[in-house]
């Protein structure tokens, strides 16, 4: 339906992590983008590393149930709170999403620019895409092209859409706005 690539990005509390049982989101959503034209492979789930901080059983084997169905991970907020260099390696994970307090920052820190420069070098290194959170200007955007980052979510691309109209821009196909110059 969708006609070209297209990837959704859900987060999901910690809460349904730590909990016993299984994880019903993927297959409520799963059934619902599949009839939309994503399949699986193209959702990605973003969680926290207070979640990966927990190191339980419960969270591994939720992990390994989405890894198992094909979905994505995603380290979200990565640089802040108790990242880990190790989280990377140990949680298989698809992508690092770097926190919009080191974006927000880039035109006036240094030291926001040197992070997020190296959260994308070591990202690449081992193989993962990198997501800056928070776009909001020109000035960003530019700069995280230029340092290599693979995608960037925020204002400057869009606003925020309710789930209906998202859903009518995904059948669309209308779901990529140009990037303006």
């Amino acid at each position: 339906m969708l006609g070209q690539p297209f990837q959704i990005s859900v987060n999901r509390s910690p809460v349904e992590f730590m909990s016993k049982g299984p994880m019903k989101m993927l297959d409520t959503l799963g059934t619902h983008l599949s009839a939309l034209g994503v399949a699986r492979n193209d959702i990605s789930v973003e969680i926290t590393e207070g979640v990966l901080l927990s190191n339980s059983p419960c969270v591994m084997a939720k992990l390994e149930s989405l890894r198992e169905a094909g979905v994505q991970l995603a380290i979200d907020d990565f640089g802040t709170g108790y990242s880990s260099m190790t989280y990377p390696k140990k949680f298989h994970v698809n992508y690092l999403k770097i926190d919009q307090s080191f974006v927000r920052d880039m035109p006036t820190s240094a030291d926001s620019r040197t992070i997020a420069e190296t959260i994308i070098m070591m990202a690449h290194k081992l193989g993962l895409k990198v997501i800056a959170e928070d776009a909001e200007t020109v000035q960003q955007r530019d700069w995280l092209k230029a340092a290599g980052c693979d995608y960037a979510q925020g204002y400057f691309f869009s606003k925020a859409v309710s789930a209906p109209d998202f859903e009518k821009l995904l059948t669309a196909g209308k779901f990529q706005q140009p990037v303006p110059a």
